[in-house]
């Protein structure tokens, strides 16, 4: 019987680089990059018409002294100097911080608790998860119309029906904290609809395994809220704080149909002290330089925002 020649010795063949793929022809990747261009030129036009042309407007009505009436006068950043000696630009940034503070974290919570409800085995999920997003079909000042009715010191069905259980009425349009609250209020029940809406899908797309896992590891309902839910929503979570602030930068309607921005400036924020200034008081370039601060705040906090959890959307 013949023993097989084996060289143990002998070395083995290179292995081959993969083949580099076939470079696209220089006339084809300047169709592409052509057609590329052809498809989003339409939306940067429409970026540029209703968004950097009137930024740059503003920009520049902010650098003049104007009355409503004829051209205005270059007089620089004397506008925005004349901000800093201004007590009621500090209580309207302090009003929006105030509510921004508030706002933002309460309505996140009340949406993520609402989302773990649906999420669970609820009875009558569907018809729960309808009555929250319904807030979300109004616009804002509908909400605040609504809102009128509820909070109103006259004829308020909540007035009215603290009166009716022996409790004082609250004095919802004269009182400044009263008046204040309500805002907030009826913005925690606008907004609550559509935080619940992005932590329910955020909540569908986390694996019942790794529940049942923690639960056979002996983890409490806190433990796996806090320590598998909590940080699996961190994308939604991020997703929310940014427009949740930036809303809260930005409110106008609610405050400005509710409470007007009184009693006595009570509830007065930048977007409505800006809209009395502008348009009332016709001093457009005050007014215009009160917008410009107002997106100088909402970048640099979106700016750091983003710079601080741009690794939240990566699950390890």
């Amino acid at each position: 019987m013949t023993a097989t020649n084996h060289n143990p010795s002998r070395a083995r063949a290179p292995v081959s680089a993969p083949p580099e793929p076939p470079r696209a022809h220089p006339r084809r990747r300047f169709g592409e990059t052509l057609a590329a261009y052809a498809f989003i030129t339409p939306n940067m036009l429409l970026l540029a018409v209703f968004v950097l042309i009137p930024l740059a407007g503003a920009v520049w009505i902010s650098l003049q002294r104007t009355n409503g009436f004829g051209a205005g006068t270059f007089i620089g950043l004397h506008n925005y100097t004349r901000l800093f000696s201004d007590p009621l630009f500090w209580r309207s940034t302090a009003n929006t911080v105030l509510f921004t503070v508030i706002v933002t974290p309460a309505s996140m919570a009340l949406g993520l608790g609402a989302a773990l409800l649906l999420n669970s085995v609820l009875p009558a999920r569907k018809v729960f998860r309808s009555i929250l997003i319904t807030p979300m079909a109004v616009s804002g000042v509908a909400a605040a119309l609504l809102g009128g009715l509820v909070f109103d010191e006259n004829n308020g069905v909540l007035d009215k029906v603290l009166t009716a259980v022996g409790l004082p009425a609250v004095h919802w349009q004269s009182g400044g904290v009263a008046a204040f609250a309500s805002v907030v209020l009826v913005t925690l029940w606008w907004r609550i609809g559509f935080n619940m809406l992005i932590y329910l899908a955020g909540l569908q797309s986390i694996s019942p395994e790794l529940y049942e896992a923690a639960r056979l590891d002996g983890a409490t309902g806190w433990n796996r809220l806090r320590h598998i839910t909590v940080p699996l929503v961190g994308p939604s979570s991020f997703f929310l704080l940014i427009l949740n602030v930036i809303y809260s930068f930005q409110v106008f309607d609610i405050v400005f149909v509710l409470t007007g921005g009184g009693p006595q400036n009570a509830t007065s924020v930048l977007v409505t002290y800006a809209y009395d200034t502008g348009f009332v008081t016709r001093d457009q370039g005050y007014a215009a330089a009160i917008g410009v601060v107002l997106l100088l705040l909402t970048m640099a906090f979106t700016l750091v925002q983003w710079h601080t959890n741009r690794t939240r959307d990566v699950v390890e």
